[in-house]
């Protein structure tokens, strides 16, 4: 099978909209680690992690490393297949731009699923950005003891859906009432609320995702069917 088996597009069609984080991470036990401190990124077990995942077919190609902030922009069709992972340690991360979505899909939720079966006592966080016209996004953040918190949506407007219950999530990381009333949580409109620097509390020091020296490992992939097709009516709708 060729690494274009599942698009019907040409690779050098331009895309249409963009992502901005899209980026999912596992982080086990201890949790109060400074990402900085943590091991080299070991690019075996990085490809092992990409290809877990369910949008991902095949691991066809390892480009080499990247750092966590070079998220390529994707232009062309053939960059939706460039994926980032690391393995730093008791860290994962992955970074892939199937995540996104602008419909009631939930591929980040559908991904933490599948992670919280590998990994029961891991914190598991998500924090996706799509922009085609207007932002869609989605974020997750997964405690080891089952509580869930999860929101999607169009950011500013309807519909916007959470699941959870932040409070009682930020409570369980002894995260203050002053944190989170700057973060805007007393909003009486969820679709106000900046979830992503919400989700990025349960990994705290320990996020690898806003460092330049810390790096991952880019992979070409072959996605799947399913997140082909999905991405084709994301990234090109309207084409």
């Amino acid at each position: 099978m060729t690494d274009n088996a599942f698009w019907t597009l040409p690779p050098d069609r331009a895309v249409h909209g963009s992502m901005g984080h899209c980026n999912i991470t596992v982080l086990l036990p201890p949790f109060d680690v400074d990402a900085r401190t943590l091991p080299a990124n070991d690019p075996v077990r990085a490809a092992e992690f990409a290809a877990s995942f369910g949008t991902v077919d095949a691991v066809l190609e390892e480009i080499g490393p990247r750092s966590v902030l070079d998220v390529p922009y994707p232009h062309t069709r053939v960059d939706l297949d460039v994926v980032q992972a690391a393995a730093w340690g008791h860290v994962l991360g992955f970074s892939d731009p199937a995540l996104a979505d602008n419909s009631n899909d939930t591929p980040l939720l559908t991904e933490a699923r599948s992670l919280r079966e590998r990994f029961p006592d891991a914190r598991i966080v998500g924090r996706v950005h799509f922009h085609g016209g207007a932002s869609h996004t989605e974020d997750l953040v997964w405690l080891p003891d089952g509580a869930l918190f999860h929101a999607a949506g169009w950011p500013g407007d309807e519909p916007f859906e959470v699941s959870g219950d932040p409070g009682a999530i930020a409570a369980a990381l002894g995260v203050s009432a002053v944190t989170l009333e700057d973060l805007g949580l007393d909003e009486e409109d969820p679709a106000d609320v900046e979830w992503a620097d919400f989700a990025a509390l349960a990994l705290g020091k320990a996020d690898p995702w806003g460092w330049e020296e810390i790096r991952t490992t880019a992979f070409r992939v072959r996605h799947t069917e399913f997140a082909t097709s999905t991405m084709e009516e994301l990234y090109f709708a309207g084409i």
